[in-house]
Formats: C-alpha cells, structure tokens, sequence
C-alpha cells in the first residue's frame, strides 16, 4: 500500500493552484510517460509518475506588458528548483514516506537542464525517467503548458494511473513471496 497516491495529490489545495499554472494536461501526460518508461527502466513507479506530475509545480508565471514571455522564462526561469521544494513539502504534509518525497523532489531539481551552467549532470535512472518523461510530451515554444483537459477528466486519468501502480506492486510482491 502506498503512503499518498496521485489521486491525493491532485485534489490538494496547493497541487491545483501550481498544476493549473502550468497545465495539468501536460502534468498528466508526463505522469503517464514517467509510469511507462519507469516499467522499461527498472525504475519505482510510484515515485516516477509523482516525480512527473510534479516536475512543473515550481513554474512562475512570466509577463511583460500583459502577455506571456517564452524568452524571459527561458533566460530567468528556476521552475526545478522551486518545484522540488513545493513538491517535498506537498508531500510530506500529505504523509508521503520522507525517503520517496526526497526521491521525487530530486527527480523534479533535475528534470531539465534549463537552470544549470551547464548540461553536463549525472542523473540517477529516476532522474533520467522524469527528464524523458517530460521531453516526450514537450511542444514548441511550450505549448505543452496551455493544452487544456477538465478536472474531472484529469481525476479520472490520474485514478486509472494509481491503479496500474497499484497492480505493478501488487505484482512485485507476489514475485518476491
């Protein structure tokens, strides 16, 4: 049994004012992508498709004269690092396991190299995952934050990815017994 699931996630308070801010169809999707190459990578699922749902969660809104500006967010933007200190809070007040949160905000730090001097990281196959996870689902100019999916549609989505989660560890276990 998991700790929080994603689906507890997506219903608190903070997670909807930071996944709307930077689109919670382009969250879901990375999610997903996150579970699958997790499954192809010998990677935790659990903690890949929170890390992906999460990677974006430390996005800040940038405008100049009313209008939003790629190339200011692209030359100023911190979003990973802000992220995976909204992301470790949000869950350990959610009673995530403090080791997975510290994974997941790790993997959320180290999901683009958009921050770095230079693009020359390590990353641990979790790290690598989420990084995928999100270039697979990246359009251009980011676009991928303004595709729009309903609420309900999102719950929905994110509930069917905690069962598979679920039947993959209830699979591990039984292998392991």
């Amino acid at each position: 049994m998991r700790d929080v699931t994603l689906t507890q996630i997506f219903e608190h308070h903070i997670a909807q004012k930071f996944l709307n801010r930077s689109g919670i169809a382009h969250a879901v999707a990375v999610a997903y992508h996150a579970f699958h190459l997790a499954e192809e990578h010998n990677v935790d699922t659990d903690v890949a498709a929170k890390a992906g749902l999460l990677h974006d969660i430390g996005h800040f809104t940038w405008y100049k004269n009313g209008k939003w500006d790629y190339e200011l967010y692209k030359k100023n933007d911190i979003h990973a690092i802000k992220g995976a200190e909204r992301a470790h809070k949000l869950l350990i007040r959610l009673g995530e396991n403090p080791i997975k949160a510290k994974e997941i905000a790790l993997a959320i730090l180290f999901h683009t190299d958009s921050f770095l001097p230079t693009n020359d990281i390590v990353r641990t196959p979790l790290q690598e995952v989420v990084k995928w996870a999100d270039e697979k689902d990246e359009e251009e100019g980011g676009q991928h934050h303004y595709r729009k999916i309903s609420v309900d549609r999102a719950r929905n989505s994110l509930s069917r990815l905690d069962e598979m989660i679920d039947r993959k560890i209830t699979q591990k276990n039984q292998k392991i017994n």
